[in-house]
């Protein structure tokens, strides 16, 4: 029998201001270390005021994580140390692996209508490999399945399986699942989940409630756009749309590291001592060493 994961906490996004003074809303962050394990950081970009994002994220240096980028509207321009450059579209995804290190930036663009519509997850990388090459794994928009479940539920699988169909981002170690999940009124939706992975929610449109039971099923185990929901322990996530239209969410699950953390601005390390050596070698211009992967 399977063991439904309560809602354990909820959180309100924020906004803020990154890189060279893009508006943002921070989902969560250094504050909410380490519930969220092994993830770090999610940011909401999601905006119709073109001057609120077109500075972007100018040159910036990464080690000791990966950064997902997923797009509903809009363009991002990218490029790297390296020599990669490319554009992330509506739709598409690139899974960045900073690995050892790498100096990249981000430049939103939005669409003809000067829209942009985005999301961008920090994962960390475990001890053993936090000086591996840096990878990407970029996924275009037809790339991504959508399966059509039983229960009346449309699900993108970036990351993870769903009733048999893999996404297409593959080889990462924390072993994540990201679905873009929509439930239209009426509809539920029931996935499974590993016990001992970390496992969070968040709406983008309409609300959601995550709770099987409806005398539970009330305002603390529903949400709206832009708050995300930390499960509690068990197996499966379960969610039904409130009211008259369909609830969207991102659903995000990884196995935590319980490692300690070391983090200063976009490098996380373990120890005090990497993260001194990761910022002289920016400052000795060693820091990127390795030729990335790209697929």
């Amino acid at each position: 029998m399977s063991d439904i994961r309560s809602v354990a906490r909820t959180f309100e996004s924020r906004p803020t201001r990154e890189g060279a003074g893009v508006h943002l809303r921070r989902v969560f962050g250094y504050d909410q270390v380490p519930l969220f394990d092994p993830f770090l950081m999610m940011d909401d970009f999601r905006s119709d005021e073109p001057e609120h994002f077109q500075k972007g994220f100018p040159w910036h240096p990464h080690r000791g994580i990966e950064t997902v980028t997923y797009l509903l509207r809009g363009d991002v321009e990218h490029a790297d140390s390296m020599g990669n450059a490319g554009t992330i579209g509506a739709g598409c995804a690139q899974w960045m692996t900073a690995g050892c290190g790498i100096v990249h930036q981000e430049m939103p663009l939005g669409d003809d209508f000067g829209v942009i519509e985005g999301f961008q997850l920090w994962v960390n990388l475990p001890a053993a490999d936090k000086m591996t090459p840096p990878r990407y794994q970029g996924v275009s928009d037809d790339e991504i399945p959508l399966v059509a479940a039983a229960d009346g539920a449309l699900i993108r699988i970036i990351a993870g399986t769903v009733d048999g169909v893999r996404g297409p981002v593959e080889g990462i170690v924390t072993g994540p699942e990201y679905l873009d999940v929509t439930v239209p009124a009426g509809a539920h939706f029931e996935h499974p989940t590993l016990p001992e992975h970390t496992v969070f929610a968040y709406v983008i449109s309409g609300k959601a409630c995550f709770a099987e039971d409806p005398v539970v099923a009330h305002e603390s185990t529903c949400a709206g756009d832009g708050t995300a929901v930390l499960f509690g322990d068990g197996d499966q996530v379960f969610a039904q749309a409130v009211g008259d239209v369909a609830a969207r969410f991102l659903l995000v699950s990884g196995r935590p590291l319980g490692e300690p953390i070391a983090w200063g601005g976009p490098i996380v390390m373990n120890t005090q001592e990497q993260l001194r050596a990761a910022f002289q070698e920016l400052e000795d211009g060693t820091f990127t060493h390795h030729e990335s992967e790209t697929r």
